[in-house]
């Protein structure tokens, strides 16, 4: 399962949002800088209400989402890739996580310290981003002279891998990330071997106050986030309200709803960010239906079928036939299988087969 790290300054709300996203108490949340300093980790359900449209279809009572794993890691500070504040700990533990959801402070609260002084998103975001830059910049000097004197030798391995690493070098100096680097699509794939912090995906949780949350895209801190982002970062932001969601946890679920509702909010955002995590990691569902169950499948963008097959069992993939294939739109639409053979709409597909977001799958395969 892919891991989301939850990073951010000390007193942002981190903690607090773990909690709210795995409906839990197991992250500490408190007032002062460090409260969290092992990582804490959570499997989180992707909200999808596909699931239960083609429960009512397959006529089943077992539902299981996708899920998805995030890791509560402690505030990063200034000075954290000279080892400043557990600095070389924590970025370890983001080096483990395959992206990044920042959590920004967007709200004022003089009884809630921040450690910088005053409420700056982009400050923030700035400070977080020169110390995982300072750090791949120092990996990647590193890297660069164990693998000098092999591509001097004539080693053509090595040669293209100081070449992208000369590439990496000037760019990462200029304090820009290298997930915004333009590298063709077999650098690419070789950066991923050299495990960046700044080549990871990176999400913005905007955190507002509750009484914010109805009117968040007005919020003057997310405005600014919003802004920032379309300028610098290769990419996206969600306004959240962890303050809401920990609220949220001892509740049922009609209860949530009606607080929600008093606030002037369908969702505090949590939601969201949980979907946007999931896309951010490059990942996409297909579904099995049938009357034993309803299941939502985690495949990558651009899975082809085989493989697509290889999540449920290995042996799906290794004798691999065909898929019988249905869209999730086209099976709603006429209302059971039998309908969409019917109108032409239910397919046989082979290897090449890439799977698309929301197909829904039989497996045809040799034991």
């Amino acid at each position: 399962m892919l891991k989301a790290g939850i990073v951010g300054l000390p007193n942002v709300g981190k903690s607090t949002l773990f909690n709210a996203l795995t409906r839990s108490r197991k992250a500490e949340a408190a007032n002062y800088p460090f409260c969290t300093i092992d990582p804490n980790v959570g499997v989180v359900l992707v909200p999808d209400e596909r699931l239960y449209v083609l429960q009512k279809i397959a006529k089943t009572g077992v539902v299981i989402p996708a899920a998805v794993e995030f890791v509560d890691i402690a505030g990063l500070v200034a000075g954290a890739s000279k080892g400043e504040g557990l600095g070389n700990q924590f970025l370890a533990n983001i080096r483990e996580v395959d992206a990044i959801v920042q959590v920004v402070r967007c709200f004022e609260d003089a009884d809630v310290v921040h450690t910088m002084g005053t409420v700056d998103p982009v400050r923030d975001i700035e400070v977080i981003t020169t110390e995982l830059v300072l750090s791949d910049l120092e990996a990647v000097e590193k890297r660069i002279d164990k693998t000098a004197k092999k591509a001097k030798s004539g080693d053509k391995e090595a040669q293209a891998e100081i070449a992208l690493l000369e590439k990496l070098r000037p760019h990462l100096n200029s304090g820009k990330t290298a997930n915004v680097l333009d590298l063709t699509v077999d650098e690419k794939a070789q950066m991923r071997l050299f495990q960046l912090l700044t080549a990871k995906p990176v999400l913005f949780a905007c955190n507002v106050a509750e009484g914010d949350m109805a009117t968040a895209e007005q919020n003057p801190f997310v405005k600014k986030v919003a802004d920032y982002v379309a300028h610098h970062h290769d990419a996206a932001y969600v306004p959240i309200s962890a303050r809401i969601e920990a609220e949220l946890i001892d509740l049922s679920a009609d209860e949530a709803k009606e607080f929600l509702k008093d606030l002037g909010v369908s969702d505090s955002g949590v939601s969201a960010l949980i979907r946007a995590s999931y896309a951010l990691l490059g990942l996409e569902t297909y579904f099995t239906a049938g009357e034993k169950e309803v299941r939502a499948w985690t495949i990558h963008v651009g899975t082809k079928a085989p493989q697509a097959a290889g999540v449920i069992h290995t042996d799906f993939e290794k004798g691999f036939i065909k898929a019988e294939i249905v869209s999730y739109k086209d099976i709603t639409t006429l209302g059971s299988v039998a309908a969409a053979r019917e109108a032409g709409k239910y397919r046989l597909e082979g290897k090449e087969y890439v799977f698309q977001d929301g197909d829904v799958a039989v497996f045809r395969f040799a034991n």
